[in-house]
């Protein structure tokens, strides 16, 4: 067993992203993206406009004393804190991520809790760790049903989206209706020799997307938190764009119709596409998993085009249209 006072390297990292619409009717710019993400009076929001406009809060912690979900029913109590934070993208997208790390080895007894707090982020385990069950576990466990006593990160997220969501700067009219998309993660060790991966990627009806990571033992819990915040809010614009456009009839009698669907994607999301832009460059090259299957990039272009070609048989249409009026 590790002792009191040591700083064992960790073998876990798991977290969960929330990811939605700001509601508000017009994008904040900077200063109010930093107003609204100022969590703690103690530390500044940081706000880049380079390559776009990114605003992300300082970390707030939940203190926790929990069961930790695992695949195979093994009761694990783990004390420490989850980290929260929330970013905002153009002052149109939010995002809410809960995010904690576990070593291998935990302690002989519950510590008291200054040991925990001196350890931002960090579940310790009383006694050894099995990472693997827990792994699966949390990618697995319908959080929203968690069992008592068991750690739910979703709702630590949520609970932080919710907050933000009412900040008084907010209007509450949106520009056009979506739905809030949910990345849970989980990253183990790589294996000796190896390098990173993504070893699975699932995408659920119900708006809920699972990943499993590997990764050197060296990567900061906050370089994976903000390679899944990229990965969330590509993902969310995705299917945004696609779920805008399921249903919607072509034609002149519908030209109208479309356009109402069209314009807010130019006007709010297309300019948003930028996967990369802020993630730690040693888990860059994870992006290209993706851009080869499923092919992230490559279906974006195609909706992109789809709504440019829209755009262009609405211009046609219109002097044609104004020419025949009587």
């Amino acid at each position: 067993m590790a002792a009191a006072g040591e700083t064992p390297g960790y073998v876990l990292t798991c977290g969960e992203v929330r990811t939605g619409l700001l509601p508000t009717r017009h994008c904040l710019d900077g200063r109010g993206a930093a107003r609204l993400l100022a969590l703690r009076t103690d530390e500044q929001v940081r706000v880049s406009e380079r390559p776009n406009l990114h605003a992300r809060s300082p970390d707030v912690l939940t203190g926790v004393d929990c069961r930790l979900p695992t695949a195979n029913d093994a009761k694990v109590r783990a004390i420490g804190t989850v980290a929260a934070r929330a970013v905002l993208t153009e002052g149109r997208v939010l995002q809410a991520t809960a995010y904690f790390s576990a070593p291998a080895e935990g302690l002989d007894q519950r510590q008291p809790w200054g040991y925990y707090l001196v350890r931002p982020g960090v579940l310790v385990p009383l006694g050894r760790l099995p990472e693997r069950a827990v792994a699966a576990g949390f990618l697995a466990r319908d959080q929203s049903a968690f069992p008592s006593g068991e750690l739910g990160v979703g709702s630590i997220a949520e609970g932080l989206f919710g907050q933000l969501s009412r900040h008084p700067l907010l209007d509450h009219e949106v520009p056009f209706k979506s739905r809030r998309t949910r990345l849970r993660w989980a990253a183990l060790p790589v294996q000796d020799g190896a390098g990173a991966s993504i070893e699975r990627f699932t995408l659920d009806d119900d708006g809920l997307r699972t990943i499993e990571l590997r990764l050197p033992r060296s990567t900061e819990p906050t370089a994976v938190a903000g390679l899944c915040e990229d990965l969330a809010l590509h993902d969310w614009l995705l299917t945004t764009v696609v779920q805008k456009f399921d249903g919607i009839r072509t034609g002149a009698a519908e030209d109208r119709a479309v356009m109402k669907v069209v314009r807010p994607l130019v006007d709010h999301l297309l300019h948003l596409w930028m996967p990369r832009a802020r993630v730690d460059r040693t888990l860059s090259p994870l992006w290209e998993v993706l851009e080869t299957e499923p092919g992230f990039t490559r279906q974006w272009r195609t909706l992109v085009q789809r709504i440019r070609d829209q755009l262009t048989l609405q211009a046609i249409a219109a002097p044609a249209e104004a020419s025949t009026a009587p």
